[in-house]
């Protein structure tokens, strides 16, 4: 195979050898995943190809034997939680999933992909309570290397917000919780739903940060709360009769290995009326009229409403992954 530059002349005639050995072999090839490449390319890989991967945003360059990051930088390795082996775009990683505090223990510098979800807040206390509004939901990579701190927060109880979950300095803020007995809706990474018996603005949901979580639904006057915000949509307002369903948290499938829609995060908490609302897909706890269900452990939903008992928000979760 030719290598390197080749100066064309005007009026030259460009063969097909060429195009493949100074355009396709030595261009920057775009792919969906590694799988993906590995199918494109088979029988025709060189070493110093370089390729780009839409699923990681990894830009990388074949040595002779295997696919390395450009730039130097390596995923590292690390011990701590929960361990197991998945497989993203064709790829091997180890992801360690961590449901209560503890250690992150990196044996080999590098980067690391993490999902931090915070904690949900909790449901609001009234016959027209506001669901709790979900904990963040944020995702990236970064460089350790060094041992990190994670926290994982426990949910906000009833008409109390959430709190942060992270890695070090890294954090998925709490969701804020619905509205109550003469209190507005908290805002948080996604905000609380709005009590029904308060005025305008009193009455409206809490207010997402738009980033890792969105916006409570309102309450409406002598009817019903409104639904806790999801990291992936806004709470529902609250309707006659009924209270406002929590916005539906994200799909974190793909981070995990799994098929689509197979596990979802921070969900919102339903708010109550007549007719409770539903918490949203991702954990949100289900509004009740006596006693709200709480947001599922380590999703960062919000808790349900109730105009007794209202459910707590659910605790958060950190994964962390690398390629093997």
């Amino acid at each position: 195979m030719a290598e390197g530059f080749f100066d064309f002349t005007p009026g030259q005639v460009l063969t097909a050898a060429q195009v493949d050995d100074y355009l396709m072999r030595q261009a920057v090839m775009r792919f969906d995943d590694a799988s993906a490449r590995t199918t494109a390319l088979s029988g025709v890989l060189v070493e110093g190809m370089m390729s780009y991967l839409k699923d990681t945003d990894a830009v990388e360059v074949y040595d002779g034997s295997a696919w390395v990051a450009v730039g130097g930088a390596q995923y590292g390795t690390a011990t701590g939680g929960s361990s197991s082996t998945i497989t993203v775009g064709g790829e091997s990683y180890t992801l360690l999933t961590f449901t209560s505090s503890g250690t992150l223990t990196v044996t080999d510098a590098g980067i690391f992909d993490y999902l931090i979800v915070g904690s949900g807040g909790g449901g609001g206390v009234h016959v027209g309570g506001g669901g709790g509004g979900a904990g963040g939901y944020v995702t990236g990579t970064a460089y350790l290397d060094a041992n990190a701190t994670i926290v994982i927060a426990a949910g906000g109880a009833e008409n109390r917000s959430g709190f942060g979950s992270g890695i070090d300095v890294i954090v998925g803020s709490g969701g804020g919780a619905g509205g109550y007995n003469g209190q507005h809706a908290d805002s948080g990474a996604s905000g609380g739903g709005g009590v029904r018996n308060l005025s305008a603005p009193d009455n409206r949901g809490g207010t997402g940060d738009g980033i890792s979580g969105n916006d409570g639904g309102d309450g409406l006057a002598a009817e019903g709360g409104g639904g806790g915000g999801g990291a992936g949509a806004d709470g529902a307002d609250a309707s006659v009769g009924t209270g406002g369903d929590g916005g539906d948290g994200l799909d974190a499938s793909a981070f995990r290995g799994e098929a689509a829609t197979t596990t979802y995060y921070a969900g919102g908490g339903g708010g109550v009326g007549t007719t409770p609302g539903n918490g949203g897909l991702g954990g949100g706890g289900d509004a009740q009229s006596v006693t709200g269900d709480a947001g599922s452990a380590n999703t960062g939903g919000g808790g349900g409403a109730a105009a007794t008992t209202a459910g707590a928000g659910g605790s958060g979760i950190v994964l962390v992954r690398f390629k093997n």
